[in-house]
């Protein structure tokens, strides 16, 4: 089933590619690998890796993403995530867009077995200034199905709702070497009234070349979680950035 999951969100996010190619199109990629080590009192390993590509073209923009995080302690694996997720935009001008997004996540502590949701809606640049520095907001409706490790309380193995979406992204050029970026969203279910929220702040500063070094914070807020799980996540990562 989660393999399909992903399977499925992946082919939408990479449908308009075949219709976007064109000689005008502007493809990039970025590779991000962190990894600590720790021995002594306390021996632990922390991993993350993630991988992007843009395309943008006249008419379309498509970004799609993989992430995975594991940590491990005293030889228990403390934290384990894999996340999927791809976006679609249509230009109605050169501000102005329509976007189909999808996202699957797999998150071994979160009390779910994955979380998956599917919108479409309205988007804006309100703000850019040369090709880096951003400021973008869209809002839409959409589908959320998210799979619970075990039955909850009333017995149901998954919940399913009708969302709005929410979000908005402020990239920054700072200089022509360091970067600041900024992302919020939020996903509110009109029919569970369970509330995703996730926020990521982000700055990334050029080492040599193509190599960066960037510092993140990452939160996410569930209103309503599994039972026994928090409603609140936090991440503190510092990774090696490839941009290609």
């Amino acid at each position: 089933m989660q393999l399909r999951n992903a399977v499925a969100l992946a082919l939408i996010g990479a449908s308009p590619l075949a219709q976007a190619s064109g000689e005008d199109d502007k493809v990039g990629a970025e590779f991000e690998l962190g990894v600590l080590v720790t021995s002594g009192n306390t021996e632990e390993t922390n991993f993350n890796s993630r991988f992007a590509i843009t395309q943008e073209s006249r008419r379309w923009r498509n970004t799609g993403e993989l992430s995975a995080r594991h940590t491990e302690a005293e030889d228990e694996t403390t934290a384990e995530q894999y996340k999927a997720e791809g976006e679609t935009n249509y230009k109605l001008d050169e501000r102005q867009y329509w976007f189909l997004r999808g996202a699957w996540e797999d998150d071994r502590f979160s009390g779910y077995a994955f979380e998956s949701s599917l919108t479409t809606g309205y988007g804006n640049r309100l703000w850019e200034s040369g090709e880096k520095s951003f400021w973008s907001v869209s809002a839409g409706l959409g589908y959320r199905y998210n799979r619970f490790d075990e039955p909850d309380e009333n017995g149901e193995e998954a919940e399913d709702s009708a969302i709005a979406r929410f979000a908005t992204q402020l990239d920054y050029a700072i200089s022509d070497r360091a970067l600041f970026r900024q992302k919020l969203s939020t996903e509110v279910g009109l029919e569970d009234n369970n509330t995703i929220s996730e926020s990521e702040t982000a700055l990334q500063a050029s080492v040599v070349g193509n190599l960066s070094m960037k510092t993140a914070f990452r939160v996410k807020h569930v209103s309503d979680p599994p039972v026994t799980k928090e409603r609140t996540d936090t991440e503190t990562a510092l990774t090696l950035l490839y941009t290609f």
